[in-house]
């Protein structure tokens, strides 16, 4: 009877030591489920995007003696992103369109931004890392006419110049605000209008294409980077840094196109902005350009 009862007890606890560990391998297995239905919830098309408008005013009489110029200014931007994303692949779409007008007294209107810019990124999974198999497509042109500050002759137009990169690579991407692009093998072609080149003496260049010649191939590298940053409640940080370099002419200047948007929300339609742009192209002009914008905003997202 001993022996039945010391069976009994040892086979009872066997048979609850087995039930515990099933149990609690079904609830690691209904864990691990509840974590792969969160992530697929990430998946397929994202979008989404805002519509900016930035005004800056500055007014003064004739008897403000601190001096100072009047002056009116205003911007609008589009930022939409289109994304999709599966367990293997990504392809990210970003369309940037931004105008700015500036008017000081007694001075003609003059552009303080212009740009139409499009990237699309694709990347397909290389084994289980962040890193993916990728190819990308740039274009960037402008919509008004651009004018030189001293002369007053147009010196660009829309579609001129007009730049299109596109090449294989390899991306990193941690998430939708972390991600580095390097492309080793990328084209790039500039596309400018006939009436700037016309009649241009040797050794002179349009934005690198030469004299009666509308369009410039160049081949090299590319650096593509994102990075958007939560700084504090409401306040946030887009960083875009494109770089380049052409193999087949000077491979040494390298091109900057560096861009910094910050967003201070005040509420639901309404925040300030900062608006920074740095470039440096040697074939447009061998020093830094640099454009900063700062003013109320009126958001609206869609």
């Amino acid at each position: 009877m001993k022996n039945v009862l010391l069976a009994t007890l040892l086979l009872f606890s066997v048979g609850n030591a087995v039930a515990q560990d099933n149990e609690k391998e079904a609830l690691k297995k209904s864990a691990e489920a509840a974590g792969k239905a969160i992530d697929t919830t990430k998946l397929g098309w994202k979008r989404g995007g805002n519509f900016t408008f930035l005004f800056n005013q500055s007014a003064f009489n004739n008897e403000w003696l601190a001096g100072g110029t009047s002056n009116v200014a205003g911007n609008i931007g589009i930022n939409y992103d289109y994304n999709y994303s599966s367990k293997r692949s990504v392809w990210d779409n970003k369309l940037i369109v931004a105008y700015g007008l500036t008017k000081l007294k007694d001075q003609d209107i003059t552009k303080s931004d212009d740009r139409i810019e499009f990237n699309s990124l694709y990347g397909q999974k290389a084994g289980e890392t962040n890193w993916y198999y990728s190819g990308f497509l740039n274009f960037k042109t402008q919509m008004d006419s651009g004018f030189d500050a001293k002369t007053g002759a147009k010196i660009s137009h829309f579609f001129s110049p007009a730049y299109v990169q596109v090449g294989p690579g390899m991306l990193w991407k941690k998430s939708d605000n972390l991600k580095v692009n390097i492309a080793p093998a990328t084209s790039r072609l500039i596309i400018v209008h006939g009436e700037f080149t016309e009649g241009l003496p040797e050794g002179v260049t349009y934005f690198g294409v030469k004299g009666d010649e509308t369009t410039r191939f160049e081949f090299g590298a590319a650096v593509n980077a994102y990075y958007k940053v939560t700084l504090m409640e409401n306040v946030t940080m887009e960083n875009i840094l494109n770089l380049y370099s052409n193999y087949l002419d000077n491979p040494q200047n390298i091109d900057i196109d560096y861009q910094m948007n910050l967003v201070m929300k005040i509420n639901k339609y309404m925040s300030a902005n900062v608006a920074l742009q740095a470039i440096y192209d040697e074939n447009a002009i061998s020093k830094v350009q640099v454009r900063e914008v700062f003013g109320l905003g009126v958001n609206f997202g869609f």
